[in-house]
């Protein structure tokens, strides 16, 4: 009992209430705004003149229900306290065309255009809701109204049946003040039930859908496991080049030191033993530096252009770099691009025929673009088991992608996208 008499003053309902009336007219403009251009954008797109200029209206119509959406989620977040988390944006596209067809088929933006459409019908009960709190605050202070219009007083009613009966006398005004406290006692909860229908609306409609969700909570389970997996390599090779290596070393050092104590006479059975454990201990430090440097190049520590710089520097042909990366990749993705283009580059040695060979990497519209080309023969394809199916597998593990052109007689372009974070 004391909640319901305590409610009207409480700080929710207000918020409740001032929501609801706010929220009003950018739901009736948008009904109108978003039915006007998908109506027009479909009836143009019926002809063939007007199709060009209907699927503009559509569109249109399309980011206006999202922009609406982004108000209403906005509004709720700031009144309500509702979590607005925004779905994401429509999917990227190259070209006009593809750009309208993303905007087209975004699943986001048409269930911003069901709520447009269902908003309008809940803001009606809303500003009905409101009316209680407007007519309960007018009838509570009747008796004053009474002092100064007594000939011009009527009961005011939110409901729509009764009209409005006029008051005669000051009793009739004081019941008119115990009526309003009932109204106001009945408007708070009238409003939390079609906020409660709105949140639900804005939820569902207006938020990201569960298979968005779910999908982003996948990548983000896959970014921290590839930067886990890249890490454990960093620290595996930095183990293997402060550990290993320097023992292996210092094994090397100890048998020359112990070959060069022995005569050639003295011996030569146990000479020709250290000679052969110190040339086993330098194969076994080769090997063990070449595991190291594919597990992690120490050229990447100075970043892409500096590695791609050092691995055409190595490079039995003249390689030709360019690297315009203004972002920094995370460590995992310049990883993978490093050990693309070194597989990239060791193919064209091998099977290419190649005089020459291209690097270039670009970073723009939040991916990084590897472009491997040389000037061999051609004829390269991808095949099942092969080098550089691996490489398309390595790159759809962050959604990246590996396209090669490789006509009969050259040249062979492979062109491999990647995200700048894993």
């Amino acid at each position: 009992m004391r909640e319901v008499l305590r409610a009207p003053a409480t700080r929710r309902a207000w918020a409740e209430a001032a929501y609801l009336l706010v929220s009003f007219v950018p739901a009736v403009a948008g009904f109108v705004l978003v039915v006007v251009c998908l109506a027009i954008g479909s009836a143009l797109s019926l002809t063939l003149v007007g199709a060009v200029l209907g699927v503009l209206f559509l569109v249109a119509g399309l980011g206006l229900a999202r922009a609406l959406g982004s108000l209403q989620r906005r509004l709720a977040s700031g009144l309500l306290g509702e979590p607005a988390t925004a779905p994401g944006r429509p999917r990227r596209a190259d070209g006009l065309f593809a750009r309208t067809e993303a905007r087209l088929r975004d699943g986001t933006s048409w269930r911003a255009v069901a709520y447009a459409f269902v908003r309008l019908p809940v803001a009606a009960a809303g500003l009905y809701a409101v009316l209680w709190w407007a007519y309960g605050a007018i009838n509570v202070i009747a008796p004053i109204r009474y002092a100064f219009t007594p000939d011009d007083l009527n009961l005011l009613t939110p409901l729509p049946f009764g009209g409005a009966p006029r008051l005669t006398s000051l009793g009739a005004a004081l019941g008119t003040t115990v009526a309003g406290l009932a109204i106001l006692m009945a408007a708070p909860w009238l409003t939390r039930a079609v906020v409660a229908a709105d949140r639900r609306l804005v939820r569902s409609l207006l938020g990201p859908d569960r298979l968005a969700v779910r999908v982003e909570e996948l990548e983000q389970t896959r970014a921290l496991a590839v930067d886990d997996a890249n890490e454990r390599l960093r620290r595996l090779e930095r183990d293997l080049h402060d550990g290993a290596q320097v023992r292996l070393v210092a094994l090397a050092m100890s048998l020359d030191m112990a070959r060069e104590q022995l005569d050639d006479g003295d011996r030569p059975e146990l000479r020709r033993l250290v000679e052969t454990a110190r040339d086993n201990a330098a194969e076994a430090l080769v090997e063990l530096r070449d595991l190291s440097r594919g597990l992690h190049p120490p050229a990447l520590d100075g970043g892409l252009a500096d590695a791609l710089t050092t691995l055409a520097a190595r490079s039995a042909l003249p390689v030709d770099v360019t690297v315009d990366v203004p972002e920094r990749p995370t460590p995992a993705i310049e990883s993978l691009a490093y050990f693309c283009a070194a597989e990239l580059l060791t193919n064209a040695i091998k099977h290419s025929g190649a005089a020459r060979c291209g690097v270039e990497l670009v970073a723009a519209d939040g991916s990084l673009r590897l472009r491997v080309t040389d000037t061999g023969r051609g004829g390269a394809r991808i095949v099942p088991g092969g080098g550089l199916a691996g490489l398309v597998q390595r790159a759809r593990t962050v959604d990246g992608t590996l396209e090669m052109t490789s006509p009969d007689g050259g040249p062979t372009t492979v062109l491999v996208r990647l995200p700048l974070h894993a």
